[in-house]
């Protein structure tokens, strides 16, 4: 995102983590220098998926000594059930921290410390990939639910085949045409031939 394109734009609201009050500062600063606005600025303790959800910040930014448990749990909720942007600063270069962190949603995780005038391309960088993963899940979603839903037709094909015995072409127009009758989609129609078969034993 660049600075032409925010200044058209509402400024990019973060959720500020940090325990210190000097460093804290410091990226207060930096991120009014880069045009965000901060949403509120809390500690790592606090109830960060609870605090995601009331104020809807476009991205998190977390400042800590080392990462720990409860707060890898914490951002791994924001990610499942509110996903944003995480971007993380960190003195701890652990690799299972690292791994721990991949894993809990964080788009940025940057070891080497704060430099104010490093923080709007990071934060751009965490979006763009941030964006990029989710349609990346989007995707995979997508295909995951036509298999399934590809699944269900063929068997509902397969009893339709069986009981009436038509062949594959017979039982799907004759599932297409059930669909388009009732305003339903075909896989809908599909579970619902599946579940009367069940039903009758």
């Amino acid at each position: 995102m660049t600075q032409a394109t925010r200044k058209n734009e509402k400024p990019l609201r973060v959720l500020l983590v940090d325990e210190t009050f000097e460093r804290a500062a410091l990226l207060k600063h930096a991120l009014q220098e880069a045009g965000c606005k901060i949403a509120a600025h809390v500690s790592a303790s606090a109830d960060l998926p609870g605090l995601v959800a009331e104020l809807k910040p476009d991205l998190i930014l977390l400042d800590t000594e080392s990462p720990d448990r409860d707060t890898f749990e914490h951002l791994c909720v924001i990610s499942r059930d509110q996903p944003r942007p995480i971007v993380m600063f960190t003195h701890d270069n652990d690799s299972d921290k690292i791994r721990a962190a991949i894993r809990a949603g964080v788009s940025a995780y940057v070891v080497d410390g704060l430099k104010s005038e490093r923080l709007k391309p990071i934060m751009d960088v965490a979006i763009a990939r941030f964006n990029e993963f989710q349609a990346m899940r989007r995707d995979l979603e997508k295909a995951e639910s036509r298999l399934a839903e590809r699944k269900v037709v063929d068997r509902a094909k397969g009893i339709l085949m069986k009981q009436r015995g038509w062949s594959e072409e017979e039982a799907y127009q004759a599932l297409r045409k059930m669909a388009m009758d009732k305003g339903l989609r075909l896989s809908d129609v599909a579970g619902q031939v599946i579940s009367i078969s069940e039903l009758l034993g």
